[in-house]
Formats: C-alpha cells, structure tokens, sequence
C-alpha cells in the first residue's frame, strides 16, 4: 500500500507575546505540548480550516489568521508523515478549555520565549527553520520579532 502524507494546519493563537498551547494525549506525540490544530478538509481553506480547529479544541475564538510557514514532519515510530502548514492567528475572545478531552489533558498560555517541554515534533521543526513569532500592534503593523 503506498503512503502518502497528511496534511495539518497548526494555529499558532497569540495574545500579547503568549500562544496558546495544549498537552497531546492518546495520539501521535502523547505527552507533548503541541499548538491547537488538525487536519486540512476537503475544499477548505488553510484560514477557514484554522479558525474552526482553533474553536472546536479551545473554545477559543481567533482572527487575522495569516500564513506563516509549512514544516516536513516524519514520525518514524508511529510511521506518520505531516506536512504541516502553520497560520498565526490573534486571540480575540473566549476562555481557552479542552474541548477535547480525549485528544488534550492540559491547555494554557505560555509566553513565546518560554516555551514547556517537551514539545511536539512540528513545533520543533519550525523552531529548527528559524521561526521567529512577530508580534502585532494594536494599530496591526509590524512588532518586534521574539525568538523562543
């Protein structure tokens, strides 16, 4: 049977210099602090896809979610292959809560230069690329980039 990759959208949910992350359980990468997202349907598009994940998850409620970079992920002991394709999006309302509590045993906010450990495999690729977390205003130019 031939593999192929899936496709994931990872959210990365900023409020201020903190993003939103969450604790993996029952899946690939169980026990690590990943960001909200999941897969890509059909016909959707990368923002529409990352607004919805961010919701259903966290309860959390984001906008202004824009491209930013797409990672190779491998998992050779679970032998899954992502292609990642990451969105920052900014926090707009609601109380972030596991509206999944099969799929995450912890949420919380974490600020960008202090992330927890361990982390999950794409959020590692990205770090590895160089990703830097830019930072928005409230008049939405440009901000200081934050390196982890």
């Amino acid at each position: 049977m031939l593999k192929r990759p899936f496709v994931g959208i990872g959210v990365i949910v900023r409020d201020g210099d903190r993003i939103l992350l969450i604790k993996r359980q029952n899946s690939h990468g169980d026990g690590t602090w990943s960001i909200p997202g999941g897969h890509l349907e059909y016909g959707e598009s990368f923002e529409e896809c990352a607004l919805r994940e961010v919701e259903e998850e966290t309860g959390v409620i984001v906008a202004d979610a824009t491209f930013c970079a797409i990672t190779n992920d491998i998992f050779v002991k679970e032998e899954k292959h992502y292609i990642t394709i990451w969105i920052e999006a900014r926090y707009v309302s609601g109380e972030a809560c596991i509206n999944a509590p099969r799929e995450m045993s912890d949420i919380n906010w974490f600020p960008w230069n202090a992330l927890p450990t361990p982390l999950f495999l794409p959020i590692e690729n990205l770090l590895a690329q160089g990703f830097s977390l830019r930072l928005n205003g409230s008049d939405g130019q440009a901000g200081p980039t934050i390196k982890p």
